[in-house]
């Protein structure tokens, strides 16, 4: 997900944060918006920051842990190319890199297989009380019942039905997009924006993909963006 040149994706460990090139100070600025538009997503989360190869020393590393501690995130690790990065981020106590493992599902999360890029998928369908949240796309292939929710930092694709509530790019991706093949959620929410489902059963369901339109999310066809 990329955003004014601001990467965040997620990994097995959680999300990785990267930036570019550019003023520190333009940087932490743009990822202070970030936060701020996916605040209730990235809160009780942990994040890696990979800053190839710029050169940060402690009090900035300091700077950034603190901005992510704000909203509730834990800066864990720090990958860089740059040698007087690596040892800052050692001598402030984080991981000078990212070794990647198993990811363990969050409290509350539901297990599913994981896919290279960061996706989740789950082979099952959620019932009422089951909540899943990840911070990629997120796969389903099963319906989700009315009070189970799906939270997700990316795209949202059910091979079912959805009658549940259903959150797509939870941290601010306006792009993102929820797929179902029957479109009926409780709620539905993509970035900031909030839907929900007209009263009345259609007679006919068909595969539906909601997406954000001028201010509006809209239903249509799933066959094209």
């Amino acid at each position: 997900m990329v955003t004014n040149g601001l990467v965040v994706k997620g990994i097995r460990q959680g999300l990785l944060i990267v930036l570019g090139e550019g003023p520190w100070e333009e940087w932490m600025a743009r990822l202070a918006r970030r936060l701020e538009a996916g605040a209730s997503f990235f809160h009780g989360g942990r994040a890696a920051l990979d800053v190839g190869g710029r050169e940060l020393d402690e009090g900035e590393i300091q700077e950034v842990r603190d901005l992510l501690a704000r909203y509730g995130v834990e800066l864990w690790a720090i990958t860089s190319t740059c040698d007087a990065t690596i040892l800052a981020a050692v001598r402030s106590g984080l991981a000078p890199g990212l070794e990647l493992g198993e990811r363990q599902p969050a409290a509350g999360e539901e297990a599913g297989e994981l896919l290279p890029a960061g996706g989740l998928v789950l082979r099952r369908t959620l019932r009422s009380g089951q909540r899943v949240e990840h911070p990629g796309d997120v796969v389903i292939i099963g319906d989700v019942h009315a009070g189970a929710e799906v939270v997700a930092g990316g795209n949202v694709l059910i091979w079912g039905r959805l009658e549940g509530m259903v959150h797509a790019g939870a941290m601010g991706d306006e792009e993102a997009v929820v797929c179902a093949l029957d479109l009926t959620p409780t709620q539905l929410r993509i970035a900031g924006y909030v839907a929900r489902s007209p009263e009345g059963k259609r007679h006919r369901p068909v595969p539906e993909m909601a997406r954000l339109r001028d201010g509006q999310i809209e239903a249509v066809p799933w066959r094209s963006r």
